[in-house]
C-alpha cells in the first residue's frame, strides 16, 4: 500500500462515520473537473472532443470550492483536460488543502516544472502524473514524441522540492506484461510514492476505438503482470495507490458491482450522471440531486451496454474499499501474498443478462456533445 498513514487514518475515520450514520450512498472521492481543455490529444481520451466554445469554459474558484463543500468527500481528484491550464488552479488547490482534503492534481506534466513554484508542498497535495508505460508505450498513447522524457524530468524536479508524487497509468490493448512489469520497476526506482493502474475505459467519443482492453483480456493481463512480480520477488516492492482487493478484482478474482456514486463528478455542465466515464447521460444541478435523482439501477456491467467492458478504478475501487471494511482478513491476505494468478476467474456480471436485453439507459442530452452511437463491443462472457 503506497498511501501515507495519515491519509489512511482520515479516510478510515470518514468511512466509519458514514457507517455509523447508516449512509448508503456517499462519495469517497470528488472528481473535480474544472475544464476540458488540454495540451495533448491522446488516442484513448473521450474528454476533449468538444467545440471550441465548450473547451473555453471553466469552473471558477468559487464554484470549485463550493463543490468540495457540497460533496464532502475526503479526497479530491482534479482531472481534465489539463488542470494546470486553469489560471486559478493554485488558489483552488490552496482552498482544498485548507479544508484538509487530500488533493490529487492530475497532470501530463508538460507544464509542471513551469508552474511548480505556484504550489506549496503539503501532506494534502499530490501531483498525479499520467504515464502509460515506458517511453515508447507512453509517447504512442499520447500521440506525441518526447512527452515521456519531459514528464520524468518534471517528476524529478517536484520530488526534489518535497512534493508528493504518484503515477497514473492506464493500460490499453497493446500492453505487454513484461513491459508493464519493467515500468512498475522503473516507477519504484524513480522514487514516486505509488502507482494507480487501471485498464482504459471504452469512451464512445475517443479518437480511436481499437485501443481498449476487453474484460477477459484485461484480467489475464493483470494476472500475467502480478505473476511476473511474484516470480521475480519484485512485486512486493511495487507500491500501488489502490486497495489490495481492487488489484485482486483486476486479476479476475472478485465479482464486484461498480459503485458509481463513490467517485462523484462535478464539471462545467454540473454533477455528471452517473459517473466520470459516461458522457451524455445528463447532469444534476446539485450533489444531493445527483444521489437522489439518478437511476442508478440502469448502470453497471450486466445492466448497461456502455458499461459492458468497464473495470476502471473510479467505479470499482469504492466497492473494493467497502469490501475491505467487510472482510479485512481477506484484504490483508491479498496485500501480503498478492492476487491469485492461477485458476478460473470469478463469475463475471456480464453473464447475468442476455445480450438481447442490453439496451442501455435512456440518455439525457449532453449540453455540448454530438450524438453518439451505442458501443460496438458486446460484453465478454467467461
Amino acid at each position: 500500500m503506497g498511501v501515507p498513514l495519515v491519509q489512511q487514518y482520515r479516510i478510515g475515520k470518514f468511512l466509519l462515520a458514514q457507517r455509523l450514520k447508516r449512509r448508503k450512498k456517499y462519495s469517497l472521492v470528488l472528481m473535480l473537473e474544472p475544464l476540458f481543455r488540454c495540451n495533448l490529444a491522446c488516442a484513448g481520451c473521450g474528454k476533449i472532443d468538444y467545440p471550441d466554445e465548450t473547451l473555453a469554459k471553466q469552473l471558477s474558484l468559487e464554484e470549485c470550492l463550493a463543490a468540495v463543500d457540497e460533496c464532502g468527500a475526503p479526497v479530491v481528484s482534479i482531472p481534465g483536460g489539463e488542470p494546470l491550464l486553469h489560471p486559478e488552479m493554485p488558489q483552488i488547490v490552496e482552498g482544498i488543502v485548507a479544508r484538509k482534503k487530500f488533493v490529487y492534481l492530475c497532470t501530463n506534466a508538460l507544464l509542471l516544472e513551469k508552474h511548480m513554484d505556484r504550489y506549496t508542498p503539503s501532506t494534502y497535495l499530490t501531483f498525479s502524473v499520467h504515464l502509460d508505460g515506458m517511453q515508447q508505450e507512453h509517447d504512442l498513447a499520447v500521440c506525441q514524441e518526447g512527452v515521456f522524457d519531459r514528464a520524468v524530468k518534471a517528476i524529478q524536479a517536484v520530488l526534489a522540492r518535497g512534493f508528493r508524487v504518484t503515477i497514473n497509468c492506464t493500460l490499453f490493448d497493446n500492453a505487454d506484461p513484461e513491459k508493464v512489469a519493467e515500468f512498475l520497476d522503473y516507477a519504484r526506482d524513480l522514487g514516486v510514492e505509488s502507482v494507480t493502474i487501471s485498464p482504459g475505459f471504452n469512451y464512445e467519443r475517443a479518437p480511436r476505438k481499437d485501443v481498449f482492453l476487453k474484460r477477459n483480456a484485461s484480467k489475464q493481463l493483470f494476472r500475467d503482470i502480478f505473476r511476473l512480480g511474484k516470480a521475480r520477488k519484485r512485486g512486493s516492492k511495487w507500491r500501488f495507490n489502490q486497495s489490495s482487493l481492487f488489484l485482486d478484482f483486476l486479476a479476475g478474482n472478485q465479482t464486484y458491482e461498480c459503485t458509481p456514486w463513490g467517485n462523484a463528478t462535478r464539471n462545467i455542465f454540473g454533477w455528471q450522471k452517473p459517473c466520470y466515464l459516461l458522457v451524455g447521460e445528463g447532469y444534476a444541478p446539485t450533489y444531493k440531486a445527483l444521489l437522489e435523482e439518478t437511476d442508478w439501477d440502469s448502470y453497471g456491467v450486466g445492466k448497461n451496454e456502455k458499461c459492458s467492458q468497464c473495470q476502471v478504478h473510479c467505479g470499482f475501487e469504492p466497492t473494493a474499499v467497502d469490501d475491505t471494511l467487510n472482510h479485512p482478513l481477506r484484504a490483508l491476505r491479498v496485500a501480503l501474498f498478492g492476487p491469485r494468478t492461477e485458476g478460473p476467474f470469478a463469475p463475471d456480471l456480464a453473464e447475468r443478462m442476455p445480450l438481447a436485453q442490453f439496451s442501455g439507459s435512456p440518455a439525457e442530452s449532453d449540453p455540448a456533445a454530438p450524438e453518439t452511437t451505442a458501443a460496438e463491443d458486446r460484453p465478454a462472457v467467461v
